[in-house]
């Protein structure tokens, strides 16, 4: 997953800039920070706002078994003598924060092991100190197959006569369609019963694959695609009122994935500007007069 910078007044405010772009929530964000906000000379003069690097936080490919054993070899004798443990992967970590931004209780913390580039035979993959950690990964495209596997049992189970469908995109991200006639019992109320079965899908494909997965998105009868479609055209003519009256407007409270439809709806049209305000679950997309 690529590399976004965001700014904002307060490192708070980059932070929800981050999420906002990526359409995440906030415990699946990675960051650092670039820059501390600085107040300048009456507050503006010679300031500086927050600025920070942030990212979709990749998981673990380790399995718990695999990362004991690593530790008990890490201890002097093999774990067997006395002598005090050193730090995981020994490496030195630059400040950063994490899903919800809180700080490093000490000055080390554990570097994540880099991703191992698409195509790369799944066999060692060499960490920044140079050790080798031993890898099992399950090729993405049994990972969409248990995904779709798992999807078709529960709309069996619903009984919805419906086909079920997984590809893989070209972000790697897989992707399972639903799709047949009357098929709102699957979607529910907002969409409700559609996002509890995409979680239970990730979690079946996590636990398959030892704690890391691909992402994935499920949609049924197009109804993502379709709430994508209906609420950019609603954003899209709110911001026209904004552009005509000059005053504000605030959408409802919605989801960090919905925001980012919102904003990249506001991005494509000159005269307007998008912000967030609140907290979660509350926070919603204002749209004001550039």
């Amino acid at each position: 997953m690529e590399w976004v910078e965001t700014t904002g007044r307060t490192l708070e405010e980059a932070i929800e800039a981050a999420l906002d772009e990526l359409g995440v929530a906030e415990g699946d964000l990675e960051y650092e920070v670039l820059d501390e906000p600085k107040s300048g000379l009456l507050g503006r003069i010679g300031g500086r706002e927050a600025r920070i690097r942030a990212r979709v936080k990749p998981l673990s490919r380790e399995k718990p078994g695999d990362r004991r054993r690593r530790e008990k070899r890490s201890r002097p004798g093999g774990g067997r003598g006395g002598g005090s443990r050193r730090p995981r992967d020994g490496a030195e970590a630059p400040a950063a924060r994490e899903g919800g931004g809180r700080r490093s209780s000490g000055s080390r913390q554990r570097r994540r092991r880099p991703r191992r580039p698409a195509g790369e035979p799944a066999a060692a993959a060499a960490t920044s100190e140079g050790a080798t950690v031993e890898e099992s990964d399950i090729p993405i495209q049994e990972q969409a197959e248990t995904a779709e596997g798992f999807t078709r049992g529960v709309v069996e189970a619903f009984g919805a006569d419906a086909e079920v469908e997984a590809r893989i995109d070209d972000a790697e991200i897989i992707l399972v369609d639903v799709t047949g006639p009357n098929l709102g019992l699957l979607v529910g109320p907002r969409g409700a019963t559609l996002s509890a079965l995409e979680e239970l899908v990730r979690t079946v494909v996590q636990r398959h694959t030892g704690g890391h997965g691909a992402r994935i998105n499920v949609d049924v009868g197009g109804y993502r695609a379709k709430r994508r479609e209906a609420l950019s055209e609603f954003t899209r003519d709110l911001a026209r009122k904004v552009m005509e009256s000059g005053q504000e407007q605030a959408l409802e409270p919605m989801s960090a994935s919905d925001r980012k439809v919102a904003h990249d709806a506001v991005a494509e049209m000159d005269g307007v500007t998008t912000g967030s305000e609140g907290e979660e679950p509350r926070r919603r997309v204002v749209i004001r007069p550039a």
